[in-house]
């Protein structure tokens, strides 16, 4: 894959990019930092508040809560090709550079001088338990695993205490638990403004051991710079706007925590989490902050982790993949709709294949025929190739998702179960094929009816139906059919200098003499031929 066109691309590059293409929008009149969720939420454009009422620092929002601007922000021309750099990038990765100068160097609060409350963090919905940091990359490391980076939300609880909401099982999380086994706080970066590169890359659920910033190198196209912290050993990213450098404190999962508006469209319940102590903000002069606004700014850029997951385990399980569909129905996340190119057997597989995968709940398998994206389609492909007891496979007893508000209840520190279900909705083994060839109308390449009603008028046939001309068809048709069987279709096009009249008629006379059959596909032929069909026996 050739490097992206917007490889060197920084984050204010990016929003520069949308202002200029008309995807940003620029607010310079005084705005209550309570009315930005509210706002975003109702454009259909990315927003910059230049002046937030009580603030110094501006707040940008929505930059990628489009197809459209999320297609922009990986420098790519259709939403699958950013499955394809995510890729690209786990299959390439590029190690960071670490450099000594950063712009969020500039301005450096140390001790008694960290203040999260002059962060200008919107409001976002009605039922939130305080101010959420929802654009936080975070990186950390554990001396076994060693780095991880991931995007997790912050919940401003002090001056210099926020909760991290971890409670969802992944690598954050085992790395605060094993600090926390140990009697030690985990050290953690927050970089707040980055490039959706960076974004995309931190947000892929990578195997133990790996550095997603390399996997975001790979995505971009050249190496993520990195610099060092002011009071804990580990880097952040150069082109933040903002670096909070904080530690995960060993208390535990004892605080409470939410409720925030998350990924499925819902308002989460309360969770129990860590609280992480701010050592030091470190930020640009003329810094902006950056608020990631849920759920589709999420949903839009973390999609294609989903479909890369999925492509990844039905390739190891030697499935011909068509196309993939994570639906927006089902949040991005726990509803995918698979067409393959389907051997003997492969229905079920390819669902086992699929269902292992993060946390899917539901997963269609269909034929390569139907079109995932097409929602008609693929409940027509349920509809008429599925039969529950032989293609509906429930897999109960799995990991789960917290956020799932269909779970049952289940007690603090015990990470739930659920059911997957899986449909097989290709054709059964053993079906004839031609029960499902679609209807598909004739003269379709030349009937069109814009030009009908233009004015479009079929020439006139040269012939009438008399019995002259209807007796030489039919011993034309029978000498044709006497070869192979033909459609009906075929033998109106092979006359269509005669009026359909004559056609029909010399068909009908065939019938009366007791020569015309069918095959089993329904095709014209001889009734005494090979071709056609036999009657069925009496049981």
């Amino acid at each position: 894959m050739t490097k992206p066109p917007y490889a060197d691309e920084t984050f204010r590059g990016f929003l520069e990019r949308l202002r200029q293409s008309g995807e940003l929008i620029d607010m310079h009149q005084p705005v209550d930092s309570r009315h930005i969720a509210t706002l975003v939420d109702q454009a259909d454009k990315a927003i910059m508040f230049h002046h937030v009422i009580g603030y110094q620092m501006p707040v940008v929002s929505g930059i990628i809560r489009s197809q459209k601007r999320a297609i922009m922000g990986m420098g790519c021309t259709t939403y699958p090709e950013i499955e394809a750099r995510l890729q690209h990038g786990i299959d390439h990765p590029i190690a960071p550079r670490y450099v000594k100068n950063a712009p969020h160097k500039q301005v450096i609060q140390m001790g008694s001088d960290v203040d999260l409350f002059n962060l200008p963090i919107p409001m976002f919905s009605i039922y939130d338990g305080g101010p959420m940091i929802t654009a936080g990359i975070t990186i950390a490391r554990d001396p076994e695993f060693g780095l991880n980076s991931g995007i997790y939300r912050f919940m401003v609880k002090e001056k210099n205490l926020t909760g991290i909401d971890i409670v969802t099982p992944n690598n954050m999380r085992l790395f605060a638990q094993r600090a926390y086994e140990a009697g030690r706080p985990c050290p953690i970066s927050i970089s707040i403004g980055n490039h959706p590169f960076e974004n995309l890359g931190s947000g892929f659920r990578a195997p133990l051991g790996t550095d997603e910033m390399a996997i975001a190198g790979g995505i971009r196209g050249s190496a993520i710079e990195l610099s060092q912290c002011e009071t804990i050993d580990l880097p952040c990213i150069a082109d933040s706007e903002i670096v909070l450098e904080g530690e995960i404190l060993p208390v535990g999962w004892t605080q409470p925590e939410g409720r925030f508006g998350e990924f499925t469209r819902l308002m989460g319940g309360l969770h129990w989490n860590p609280v992480v102590r701010i050592n030091a903000i470190t930020m640009r002069r003329d810094a902006l902050y950056y608020a990631l606004h849920m759920p589709w700014e999420n949903t839009w850029l973390m999609a294609p982790t989903r479909y890369t997951a999925i492509r990844r385990a039905l390739q190891t399980a030697g499935i011909q993949i068509k196309d993939i569909n994570v639906t927006l129905g089902g949040c991005g996340f726990w509803h995918a709709i698979v067409a393959i190119k389907k051997q003997a057997g492969e229905g079920k597989n390819a669902l086992l294949a699929a269902l292992s995968v993060m946390d899917l709940k539901h997963v269609v398998i269909v034929d390569d025929d139907i079109d995932v994206f097409n929602a008609t389609d693929v409940e027509w492909a349920i509809a008429t190739r599925v039969q529950g007891d032989r293609d509906v496979m429930i897999i109960p007893g799995a990991r789960a998702k917290p956020l799932d508000p269909s779970l049952s209840v289940t007690p603090h520190g015990v990470v739930p179960t659920g059911a997957k279900v899986g449909i097989d909705a290709t054709i059964g083994e053993g079906i004839p094929r031609e029960r499902f060839e679609r209807i598909s109308y004739a003269y379709t390449d030349r009937a069109k009816i814009d030009d009908y009603y233009n004015g479009k008028a079929d020439p006139q046939p040269n012939t009438t139906a008399n019995a002259d001309t209807v007796n030489t068809i039919a011993a034309a048709i029978t000498a044709i059919i006497s070869l192979t069987p033909k459609y009906y279709s075929e033998i109106a096009e092979r006359f269509a200098d005669h009026d359909f009249q004559t056609i029909a008629r010399a068909l009908g006379q065939l019938h009366e003499n007791n020569i015309l059959w069918q095959d089993p596909r329904g095709r014209l032929c001889l009734r005494d031929s090979e071709f056609a069909a036999k009657p069925p026996t009496k049981a």
